[in-house]
């Protein structure tokens, strides 16, 4: 005998749905003064490895494929070394007086940054040494972070929308600053006044901070040692298998993925159309916005968190698929298109691993979680790029883009064989847990057809 479920109320429209974690006054704050924020920081990103590959062409110091590997490696390393006991320091403090900390720091790396540019006196290792700088505030922050969502959103009905759209912010930052930052450097602007932008974009989201409103939090119970609360939270992370499958899948997936990191702008040099040199790469990078941007927005119109593990392995899919043809074409126009697919494929897998990750978390436990995910998100990427950079200047990019990507599709279809197993594992945290109640009756109605 089956029974029907008939709605209680009219579901609400598509575009309520889509923005439903702005009902949140905090969440609405962060959001606007991160979206502001992130706009400057991908101006710095566009602009920073452009000016590395000029100093590098200009002054031979290293070759640019490996000089751009190494700018890319000591910018992340920091959060694969630091990230886990980042993760213990923001499950032991605050956690909004930790981000309004990284931010002002930020801001004062990319103002160094700037004065060093204008005044003509940058060089490769003044920029190796502030992306040094900005790695070890982004192993801090990133935990910090992704652990405070849920901090800023009282619902937890809404956190999943809530990843997304901080997702989604990301990705229309990723969109519009490469696009500014090309044109800026297209009409002969020096890369030093992205920088300037970028430290004015981050007086948006200080603000945003400092006007929240929040709940006080109960104490968090903690060891006296620090060793032993990162052991703590490295035994819960590894020793579930669906936290284990997903992070070890996103840290190939993110290893992979860096091989373009070091290799774009000299891709995207030589490709035939377009406005040429900086315009080129600057307009490829925009192309990958708007793949993630139209992810992002996938993402925060789902209902709920059923299918994300399949969504992550298709992304991942998406993502190799791409890097290994961007390579085959010498078309800039060609090139604009798979970059869009790659960004829809890079951010809607990341940000189902965050998801799922967040939602199947003990709270005592989301810091160390989220920071060995930004250990193994961010930091795999700068051993696989400045492997990426010495190997193109050996073998070829082509060839090296290749094998990342096959590295990414098999660690995809191995994750595939055990997808059963690991949802059997997470269901019953789903209903006990009842985050989704959507999610919670649908897992129910599903054991009740299996049985």
């Amino acid at each position: 005998m089956s029974s029907t479920v008939v709605p209680t109320e009219t579901p609400p429209p598509a575009a309520p749905r889509l923005l439903r974690a702005l009902r949140h006054r905090n969440f609405r704050l962060y959001f606007v003064g991160q979206g502001l924020s992130l706009i400057g920081t991908w101006l710095t990103k566009m602009a920073m490895t452009w000016l590395v590959y000029q100093l590098a062409q200009e002054h031979g110091v290293l070759k640019a494929a490996t000089t751009l590997g190494v700018v890319t490696f000591v910018s992340n390393v920091p959060m694969f070394l630091l990230a886990p006991f980042s993760g213990v320091f923001v499950d032991r403090f605050n956690r909004h007086r930790v981000i309004v900390f990284t931010q002002v720091m930020a801001m004062l790396q990319s103002a160094g940054l700037a004065v060093l540019t204008l005044g003509h006196w940058i060089t490769i290792p003044q920029v190796i040494g502030l992306a040094l700088f900005q790695g070890l505030i982004d192993s801090l922050d990133a935990p910090a972070r992704q652990s405070f969502i849920i901090e800023m959103v009282d619902d937890p009905v809404d956190l999943a929308n809530a990843i997304a759209l901080q997702s989604s912010i990301f990705n229309g930052a990723r969109l519009l600053g490469p696009a500014m930052g090309g044109l800026l450097l297209l009409l002969k602007f020096s890369p030093g006044w992205c920088f300037t932008i970028d430290a004015a974009s981050y007086i948006a989201v200080i603000a945003g901070l400092l006007m929240m409103r929040l709940k006080p939090r109960p104490p968090r119970v903690h060891n006296t040692d620090v060793f032993a609360d990162l052991v703590a939270g490295a035994r819960y992370t590894f020793g579930f298998p669906p936290l284990r499958a997903i992070l070890m899948l996103v840290a190939v997936v993110s290893f992979s993925a860096s091989a373009m990191q070091p290799l774009l702008p000299i891709l995207a040099d030589g490709m035939a159309g377009g406005p040429r040199g900086a315009g080129n790469f600057g307009f490829l990078l925009t192309s990958i916005g708007v793949g993630a941007l139209t992810g992002s927005i996938y993402l925060a119109s789902r209902r709920t968190v059923v299918g994300l593990a399949r969504v992550m392995c298709v992304a991942a899919m998406i993502i190799g698929g791409t890097m290994s043809c961007i390579v085959l074409t010498n078309n800039f126009y060609i090139a604009l298109l798979l970059g869009a697919a790659s960004g829809f494929g890079t951010v809607t897998h990341f940000a189902s691993g965050n998801t799922m990750l967040q939602t199947i978390t003990e709270d005592a436990m989301r810091g160390r979680v989220m920071s060995f995910f930004a250990m193994l998100v961010v930091g795999t990427a700068p051993f696989g790029a400045l492997l990426a950079g010495w190997m193109s200047d050996r073998i070829g990019a082509s060839l090296v883009v290749h094998i990342y990507a096959s590295l990414a599709l098999i660690a995809t279809l191995l994750f595939l064989r055990k997808l059963t197993e690991l949802r059997a594992l997470v269901r019953p945290i789903y209903v006990k847990k009842g985050i989704i109640p959507e999610v919670a009756m649908a897992l129910g109605m599903d054991a009740q057809d299996e049985r």
